[in-house]
C-alpha cells in the first residue's frame, strides 16, 4: 500500500526500523499516509548507473591504451584506408624534407631529388628517409 501511495516499487519503500510497530499497526490508507508524512515510511533514492568505470575507460582510451589486436574488428585497410595511410605518410615525409631544407641540413638539389623519391614511394617513413640521407652522405658538408 505504501509503495502505491509513494508511486514507487515495493523494493524502494524504506521503513524506519524504530517505528516498525506503528507501521505494522497501520491498516488503512489514511494511517499509511500519516506515517509517510511523519517520515516513518519514505521512498529510498533511485539507483543510477555509475559513470565511474566509463570515465576510467575513456581516460585509458585517450592515452592510447585498449587498442590491442583483440580489440580490433575490421582489416587494417578498413581501419585506415590505403589512401589515408599514404596521405599521412607523404605529408610527414614532405614536412620533414621542408624542415631539413629550412635548417640547411640538405641542399636544394638534394631536397628536389628526395622529394621526387618520396612521391614515388621510395621511403616507408621519416626514419627511413633520415637513414637514406645518412647512409648516402647527402647531408650538407659543414
Amino acid at each position: 500500500m505504501a509503495a502505491e501511495l509513494l508511486k514507487v516499487g515495493e523494493g524502494r519503500v524504506w521503513i524506519d526500523p524504530e517505528r516498525i510497530v506503528d507501521v505494522e499497526a497501520a491498516i488503512t490508507r489514511e494511517e499509511v499516509r500519516r506515517l509517510i508524512r511523519d517520515g516513518a515510511i519514505r521512498p529510498s533514492p533511485k539507483g543510477g548507473v555509475s559513470r565511474g568505470r566509463a570515465r576510467v575507460l575513456h581516460e585509458k582510451k585517450k592515452r592510447g591504451l585498449r587498442r590491442g589486436l583483440g580489440r580490433r574488428s575490421g582489416s587494417a585497410g578498413a581501419r585506415v584506408s590505403k589512401k589515408e595511410a599514404w596521405m599521412m605518410r607523404i605529408r610527414a615525409l614532405r614536412r620533414r624534407l621542408r624542415e631539413l631544407k629550412a635548417n640547411r641540413v640538405i641542399t636544394e638539389n638534394v631536397y628536389r631529388r628526395l622529394y621526387g623519391m618520396a612521391g614515388s614511394g621510395a621511403f616507408e617513413s621519416t626514419a627511413d628517409l633520415e637513414r637514406y640521407i645518412e647512409t648516402r652522405g647527402l647531408g650538407r658538408k659543414r
